[in-house]
């Protein structure tokens, strides 16, 4: 177990490590020209993602969650949609159709007899664009985790509110946001770590982030050092948000009292109003999934005969062996690092699961700087002995292989793994161990014969999650992956950064689509009856494995 967590802790001991080394004279000239630059365009993200995501996953999640009104059915798994849809592609997609030449401006021009300069557009282009777009498929972290939360707040608690004059507005203000204020900062901060992780969407709009500025510095200006010292200061912003949420969480305590139910009653919405809630619900729905995916499809159906060919079908068999690959792995080390921590269950066991799991609030770029590093400095020794004592070059043999890529999606996502499968452990009952133990079980028959049939829900989702978060990975590929190798992702990234945007939708839409599983899992999943709960109770609820999963960097 010691040696495995010290394994997937290299990359970030060697963007900690970079702290303490002297400032190079790249990091000294990007100090002074252009840092500033990334520190408040990067501030500015975080504070209008933050925004927006909070107002419509926390209204979307109160409104189907505590009012009735037609469609909320449809609703309670329609606004998990966007999830499915990566920031960069529906980055790439509005641009294709709000730019100059695209469809909107296009017909109004048409319609209108307008010509260029006769009209004010909103740039779609811009750091305000960005928000938007981060706001529209991440919303939903909010959305899960705080719809969670409200079911689970005490029906009697809301009553109260009512009975002393307050309407369903100053209820949902004065008492339902306060209690579940823990799961909105959570659901938030897992919003504001994808932003700060993004690479494709801010590139691509022309905005200066921590991450374009880490990706150029090394492809640019060829300084790993100065681009690690970049990646030790994002860490930072990181640490400063798991820091944020963890303080805010361990603050706070609310309970359940009074009739024991989890659930409380919903109203209905009546007359116009009513028409006003499914509106609200439509707008995310609509502009995070249904128009891009629209759009990408029309698309597709355009220049399949261009696109759709063998060499297509390539792509999608590496990007999906690479998945494969990354997600057996993923899953066999948590599960054994997992059966470690159950069958030690110390404090030091579980604080090193705790580490093993820390890649996943990492950027993609800080752990892809942090593998490259140790993995050069080892193929540059051993290159440096055999030509010394046998005169024959190794070249490359680590960095620039798919073994790096590989490394590094492992360290990354492992933790979707460990809390998906920590989850399931947490239903299993330690006298089930100890009756196996009595029949004479060792311990690999245990994990064999008894764990790992009733984890077997568990394991699934894990599988299912890293296999779709692996496919939709950019940043790590596009630093780590070797010459002429390509992933959907990338491709789709080549392609929208050469203006071929109807192109591209090919890759785009392979990726929605496999990104609509684990969606269409958690949809099944939260829609199952919730059980009652215990009076005393807290109002943050245990979350099932899949909705576990949108915690894991936290």
């Amino acid at each position: 177990m010691v040696a495995v967590v010290a394994l997937l802790s290299i990359p970030l001991a060697n963007i900690v490590a970079s702290l303490f080394q002297a400032f190079s004279d790249v990091f000294s000239h990007l100090a002074s020209t252009v840092l500033k630059d990334y520190v408040s365009n990067s501030l500015l993200l975080m504070l209008g993602v933050a925004c927006g995501t909070f107002v419509l996953g926390t209204s979307c999640a109160w409104l189907t969650s505590m009012c009735h009104f037609p469609g909320r059915r449809i609703f309670e798994w329609a606004l998990l949609l966007p999830m499915a849809m990566p920031a960069y592609i529906i980055a790439y997609t509005y641009t294709g159709m709000l730019d100059f030449a695209g469809p909107v401006q296009t017909f109004l021009r048409e319609y209108f007899q307008w010509r260029y300069g006769d009209y004010w557009f909103p740039q779609i282009r811009s750091l305000g664009g960005a928000i938007v777009m981060f706001c529209l498929v991440l919303y939903p972290y909010v959305f899960l985790i705080v719809r969670a939360s409200f079911l689970e707040q005490s029906h009697a608690l809301l009553e109260v509110s009512r009975s002393l004059g307050r309407n369903s507005w100053q209820t949902f203000f004065s008492v339902a946001i306060p209690a579940a204020r823990p799961a909105i900062i959570a659901g938030m901060t897992l919003a504001l770590m994808e932003t700060l992780a993004d690479y494709g969407t801010v590139q691509y709009f022309g905005v200066s982030t921590f991450t374009t500025g880490i990706f150029r510095t090394w492809f640019g200006l060829g300084d790993i050092t100065a681009a690690a010292q970049l990646s030790s200061i994002l860490l930072l912003f990181i640490t400063a948000l798991i820091v944020i949420e963890r303080r805010s969480r361990s603050r706070m305590r609310f309970h359940a009292a009074g009739n024991g139910r989890s659930q409380p009653a919903r109203k209905a919405i009546e007359g116009w109003p009513k028409y006003l809630a499914i509106f609200w619900c439509l707008i995310p729905v609509s502009f995070g999934f249904a128009l891009p995916a629209g759009q990408l499809l029309i698309w597709v159906i355009k220049t399949w005969q261009d696109n759709i060919n063998a060499a297509f079908f390539n792509l999608v068999l590496s990007s999906f062996t690479l998945a494969a690959v990354t997600s057996i792995l993923c899953l066999t080390l948590a599960i054994a690092l997992c059966f470690c921590h159950r069958l030690i269950a110390s404090r030091t066991s579980a604080l090193l699961l705790r580490v093993g799991s820390l890649g996943y609030a990492l950027p993609g770029t800080v752990i892809a700087v942090g593998v490259l590093i140790p993995f050069a400095a080892f193929d540059n020794a051993v290159d440096a002995w055999l030509i010394k004592h046998v005169n024959i070059s190794s070249g490359l043999l680590l960095s620039g292989t798919l073994a790096a890529v590989i490394f590094a999606y492992v360290v990354r996502f492992i933790s979707v793994s460990i809390q998906t499968i920590e989850s399931g452990y947490a239903k299993i009952h330690p006298s089930i161990d100890d009756s196996a133990r009595t029949l004479g079980k060792r311990p690999h028959q245990l994990l064999s014969s008894v764990h790992l049939p009733m984890l077997k829900t568990s394991l699934l989702t894990a599988l299912l999650l890293v296999f779709v978060d692996v496919l939709k990975e950019l940043p790590t590929t596009l630093i780590l992956r070797p010459f002429n190798f390509n992933t959907l992702a990338v491709r789709a990234y080549e392609l929208a950064s050469d203006e071929r945007l109807m192109d591209a939708s090919s890759a785009a839409l392979a990726i929605v689509l496999t990104g609509l599983l684990p969606v269409l899992l958690l949809s099944r999943n939260i829609s199952k009856p919730k059980q009652q709960s215990k009076p005393q109770q807290q109002s943050n609820p245990p979350m099932n494995d899949s909705e576990n999963s949108l915690r894991v960097n936290l």
